[in-house]
């Protein structure tokens, strides 16, 4: 379906009013959820789940702490790769770090302005491998979730610094949308799982804009990560099952603390905005006697708030959510709940402690309307290309349709023309979920087979872009692809971040003038 000159805002503003979109109203047991019936059904993950569940409840931690801001040089973020000594918990630990910091620096832009960052790769200088044969101390940016050029300087994941060496990127936003949530992390096929692993991850936002209906809310950046520790240092990949697996840790951090506690008013509502940043961990979340209003996604602010009582985040994924304290007195958990990705360990993990403190109550409103550009196409897909990409693992490798990726002339490779619209159907073979993630473009979820329904009737009703879309295991899902905006050579893959690494990931070329 041809829209040459439409750019994917243009698009949503022009749906907005009517012309080319419609809302569709929720059903099932997404609605139920939203009435305070819960997630029924699906917690579980796909079929449910099988074996014992081991809870994680550390003591309540230190007071939550909010991230700081990058430093900046004149209009440039500074960002440094280096080993460094940060306290995890009560341990001590030799991490990976953008900055000295696990986990990274906070970045802040402006849509329609331009994101600058120097990235320096201070890591140790040596010819060490790792188990798959890569060069463990070259590094680069990407990052996840803009919807930019893939071309140099702005989101090229084929840039490889090599220690001492630093590299001038800078992010044209003009067709970025305000209120969205984004983070960076390395991105050098065979080191990405070490790297982030370690530690490399760290926020990206893009501020709200004028007369946003969220201004006044407290807010906070959550970056939920795991990693186990082997004396001081992260847990080596010492094994091929490691990467077939996965790595789950088991320290669990949200913002490099272990379950921190956030203080709230009696009736204030905070905004929190949520990274999972774990390479294969997925969070099932759930704030004990508290709802949960989503009001935006992977790709931004979604149209309205959704009150829901538990809701599945896939590694890479992104939930901005409205938390109101309706409680009035005493603590209560952030939990991720038990879910079977296949392959992993059941846990019920406390990320956070919830407190409500001694100072005046508020009266604050989740406000009814969020962002009025947040639609659901609803024009004819019959006529537009379609695609079936296929997710597999065999013999210490992933694939998808059958090509393991190895450089970017060999793997396989998608050829899209700029400005269209295509269907694409994600076929999982495999015995565990894979996190679906695609650079450039967010796209909208049509429907699923398998796994968690709830998860699935939430995204296929609501007008929320993704750019990591959750595939379970012997699964599927279908998505509207856009095409839109920027040409450039940019991939796709999974966002277990080891299964990336052996190979599930492919090239997309997005083409002008094909």
């Amino acid at each position: 379906m041809k829209m040459k000159g439409i750019n994917r805002r243009k698009f949503m503003v022009l749906a907005s009013a009517g012309t080319a979109a419609t809302y569709l109203e929720l059903s099932g047991a997404a609605a139920r959820a939203m009435m305070g019936g819960g997630m029924a059904g699906g917690g579980m993950g796909g079929g449910g789940m099988s074996g014992s569940v081991t809870v994680i409840d550390p003591s309540p931690g230190p007071a939550f702490a909010d991230l700081p801001e990058a430093p900046k040089s004149g209009t440039e973020y500074e960002i440094t790769v280096q080993q460094s000594s940060v306290r995890l918990g009560s341990t001590n630990a030799n991490l990976l770090t953008y900055n000295g910091m696990y986990p990274g620096p906070v970045m802040r832009a402006e849509k329609n302005g331009t994101l600058e960052v120097c990235l320096k790769n201070n890591l140790p200088k040596t010819s060490a491998t790792n188990l798959l044969g890569h060069q463990r101390n070259i590094t680069n940016l990407h990052t996840h979730g803009l919807h930019v050029t893939p071309n140099s300087p702005g989101d090229n994941v084929m840039v490889q610094l090599r220690p001492g060496e630093e590299y001038h990127y800078s992010y044209d936003l003009r067709y970025e949308s305000a209120g969205h949530l984004n983070f960076y992390h390395p991105h050098v096929h065979g080191t990405v799982a070490e790297q982030y692993w370690g530690g490399l991850a760290g926020p990206l936002v893009i501020g709200d804009g004028a007369d946003s209906p969220l201004s006044g809310f407290q807010t906070h950046i959550m970056m939920v990560k795991d990693i186990t520790l082997s004396g001081s240092a992260p847990a080596a990949y010492s094994t091929m099952s490691d990467y077939m697996r996965g790595k789950e840790g088991n320290i669990v951090t949200v913002n490099g603390q272990v379950n921190p506690v956030l203080q709230i008013a009696p009736g204030q509502v905070q905004r929190w905005q949520i990274v999972n940043a774990c390479n294969a961990r997925y969070l099932k979340l759930s704030l004990d006697k508290h709802t949960m209003h989503v009001i935006g996604t992977d790709g931004g602010l979604v149209d309205q708030s959704y009150p829901l009582t538990q809701i599945l985040v896939a590694p890479g994924e992104r939930i901005d959510v409205l938390v109101q304290g309706t409680q009035g007195t005493g603590t209560f958990k952030l939990l991720s709940l038990p879910y079977d990705r296949g392959m992993n360990a059941l846990q019920q993990v406390t990320l956070l402690t919830l407190k409500y403190g001694k100072g005046p109550s508020a009266s604050d409103v989740i406000p009814s309307a969020i962002n009025r550009d947040a639609v659901r196409p609803a024009f004819d897909l019959a006529p537009l290309e379609r695609r079936q990409l296929t997710l597999s693992m065999m013999m210490g490798k992933g694939y998808i349709n059958g090509q393991s990726f190895v450089d970017m002339d060999h793997s396989y490779t998608v050829m899209s023309k700029l400005g269209e619209y295509e269907v694409w159907e994600i076929l999982n073979q495999s015995g565990m979920d894979h996190p679906f993630h695609q650079h450039v473009n967010a796209c909208q979820v049509l429907s699923t087979t398998g796994g968690d329904r709830d998860y699935a009737d939430l995204y296929t009703k609501i007008p929320a872009w993704k750019d990591v879309v959750n595939i379970p295991k012997m699964g599927s899902a279908t998505v509207l692809m856009p095409v839109m905006d920027w040409e450039g050579m940019s991939m796709f893959h999974c966002h277990i971040i080891e299964h990336e690494d052996i190979g599930m990931m492919g090239m997309w070329h997005i083409m002008d003038g094909m």
